[in-house]
């Protein structure tokens, strides 16, 4: 069995918790943040876990 490629452009966008789940950083602030509640904004700042739909398809496509 060959070994399994790394997609580089999720590897740059999700990593790995120690017990397997992986983590996200949130959406939507980029740009036009004028428009939006100071609250909002910082909440937006954190990180958050993967969905459980999504979660299988980027753990293939970070295997390691």
């Amino acid at each position: 069995m060959p070994k399994l490629k790394t997609h580089k452009g999720a590897a740059k966008r999700f990593k790995k918790t120690a017990t397997g789940k992986i983590k996200r950083a949130k959406a939507f602030k980029r740009h036009i943040l004028t428009s939006k509640d100071t609250k909002r904004k910082r909440q937006l700042g954190g990180s958050t876990l993967v969905s459980d739909a999504d979660h299988a398809k980027v753990s293939r496509m970070i295997p390691y």
